[in-house]
């Protein structure tokens, strides 16, 4: 348990393991100085059931596997249409590296595009796979997101 000041009040910060975890509980005290005053009635906030907080996703997704979405050589698309798809696909993919990693696949057969965590690499597989493109996921043995 630590003890956090601000402005005056109290904060009480439990930092162990929290068996319940879709309950948020903040508790402050009145009146300024080191101790005294009442403790006002804690406000429980409850999130939605079944649904994690984002605190307990971001945590979630930093701590899971990485993995890498491949991009597989096709016949059946024209180049310019691989790049621009990879960059609508991939936030913030520059067209130099959409390039480098349409000409990888064309000339090896295959190629990294990205490297994360298995929720989001599912999601961009799904996506290049919607737009005719032939991908697929495998776990990383090394890196990160």
């Amino acid at each position: 348990m630590g003890t956090v000041r601000a402005g005056g009040d109290t904060y009480s910060i439990y930092k162990g393991n929290c068996t319940n975890r879709g309950i948020l509980m903040t508790v402050s005290a009145a009146g300024p100085g080191k101790g005294g005053g009442l403790l006002e009635r804690p406000t429980i906030e409850k999130t939605t059931p079944g649904r994690e907080s984002e605190f307990d996703l971001r945590k979630s997704r930093k701590t899971a596997p990485p993995y890498r979405v491949l991009l597989h050589n096709d016949n059946f698309n024209k180049r310019e249409y691989v790049v621009q798809v990879l960059m609508k696909v991939i936030l913030g993919m520059t067209l130099d590296i959409a390039v480098n990693i349409m000409q990888e696949a064309h000339i090896n057969g295959m190629a990294v595009v990205i490297i994360c965590a298995q929720a989001d690499a599912e999601d961009h597989c799904t996506q290049l796979r919607g737009n005719g493109l032939l991908s697929s996921i495998e776990p990383a043995s090394s890196g990160g997101c």
